[in-house]
């Protein structure tokens, strides 16, 4: 499977989340990841079910937080390298739900894919400013290392833009995510379609 995974940025997004998720699901998006920072835990809850009603028929992940996850009956969760560990939150969401898992090298990839991780997200591939905290760029010479030893789906994110996004998917990259370039335009639909178009998608 390959396509374009959506997380959403309330700070970059013109229009705010659930704008952009609508947007994002009516361009045919398949995943969607609520990611959120900064609301408190009633806000993100209540921001969090609206975006569960619009993603009914897709993908619905949660950053991080799996107490939100649980709450509004998210299809999974993405765990970064110091959130909870992956073995206590497959227990507290069962195994049906999807779990994700952000890595910066080969051996946190092995690593993530030996616990049962259902896709990696490595980043960043090229220099970000959509977050602050993100480590040295790993470039698409990890995608093709990372190809070799993994089966799992792998999600390309961080730099990701129009004159990248080709040799990013011809690394071995079976889903994108171009936040900056896609929530901070005017037409989020039209932005991912391009995305889609380019990366033949």
């Amino acid at each position: 499977m390959k396509g374009y995974y959506f997380i959403t940025d309330k700070r970059l997004s013109r229009l705010g989340n659930v704008s952009d998720v609508k947007s994002a699901v009516k361009a045919g998006v398949k995943i969607v990841q609520y990611r959120e920072k900064e609301a408190d835990t009633k806000e993100m809850y209540e921001e969090a079910l609206k975006l569960r009603k619009i993603c009914k028929n897709v993908i619905f992940l949660i950053n991080d937080r799996v107490d939100i996850a649980l709450a509004v009956n998210a299809d999974g969760v993405h765990l970064g390298q110091l959130d909870m560990p992956y073995k206590a939150v497959r227990k507290l969401l069962g195994k049906k739900k999807i779990i994700g898992i952000t890595v910066h090298s080969l051996k946190e990839a092995l690593l993530a894919q030996k616990l049962g991780a259902d896709y990696l997200g490595v980043s960043p591939i090229f220099q970000t400013s959509t977050k602050p905290d993100a480590k040295n760029p790993v470039g698409i010479g990890l995608i093709k290392r990372l190809r070799k030893g993994i089966k799992i789906p792998i999600v390309a994110i961080g730099g990701i833009n129009l004159s990248n996004a080709k040799e990013v998917i011809s690394a071995g990259a079976n889903y994108i995510c171009a936040i900056s370039a896609v929530v901070s335009k005017k037409n989020v639909g039209f932005e991912i379609g391009r995305f889609q178009k380019i990366s033949g998608f």
